[in-house]
């Protein structure tokens, strides 16, 4: 059965994106965007499709979420032995994009990819609630074949009583974040006409004095 949506569209409306007032550091703006939109209550406004591409040269999508905005990048965690995680072992780059539908927004991403050090993996871990730290022990390994549902209930229930509430569950080794650090951040608001304002942030690597400095341009929509 065939559908045909070339007939649905939306004028986008709400905002504009001017290069003449941006900041110069993309990170000021980044936070101002991540700020309205928890501000305008989008649902996770924090989760981002993550694109990874591994040696097989086949590019992978993925939601995850977004953890921290740090000096230099952006964090997220996960499974170190899943499909994302050997990607990332063969060629670590990767690109996010974050959509906004209520704000009409999209930032694009991306940069190198290397883990964070184990200390503050793990200090994350042990902030999740409990039962999600019991469901880290349980992917492994993530994307691997199950024979069924019950098999997973089985090892939850099994762990569970192996870590009860309030107990500590260990933050397992092959479990822990991954800091992208942005050299490229496009960010996109939609304008009537298909006329969308696209602003990119490029790393000025012509700095002798080893400050990170960003270039702007304005892309055709």
């Amino acid at each position: 059965m065939s559908m045909d949506f070339t007939d649905q569209r939306l004028s986008y409306e709400k905002g504009q994106l001017d290069q003449e007032s941006i900041p110069a550091s993309p990170f000021e703006l980044l936070n101002v965007w991540m700020n309205e939109a928890i501000e305008a209550q989008v649902q996770e406004p924090y989760a981002m499709s993550l694109a990874t591409c591994g040696a097989d040269n086949k590019p992978s999508v993925r939601i995850v979420l977004l953890r921290e905005i740090t000096e230099k990048g952006i964090v997220f965690y996960t499974n170190y032995e899943s499909a994302k995680g050997q990607d990332i072992a063969e060629n670590p780059n990767a690109e996010v994009l974050f959509f906004w539908h209520e704000l009409e927004r999209q930032i694009r991403i991306s940069g190198g990819v290397a883990k964070i050090a184990a200390d503050k993996s793990s200090a994350y871990f042990q902030k999740r609630p409990h039962d999600s730290q019991v469901g880290a022990w349980v992917s492994q390994p993530q994307s691997g074949m199950v024979a069924n549902r019950e098999v997973m209930e089985a090892k939850f229930d099994a762990l569970q009583n192996q870590y009860p509430e309030n107990s500590q569950v260990p933050t397992p080794e092959f479990w822990g974040g991954y800091e992208i650090t942005i050299n490229e951040i496009e960010f996109w608001q939609g304008r009537a006409n298909r006329m969308h304002d696209r602003i990119v942030y490029t790393q000025d690597k012509s700095s002798s004095n080893g400050a990170v400095n960003w270039t702007t341009k304005r892309l055709l929509p």
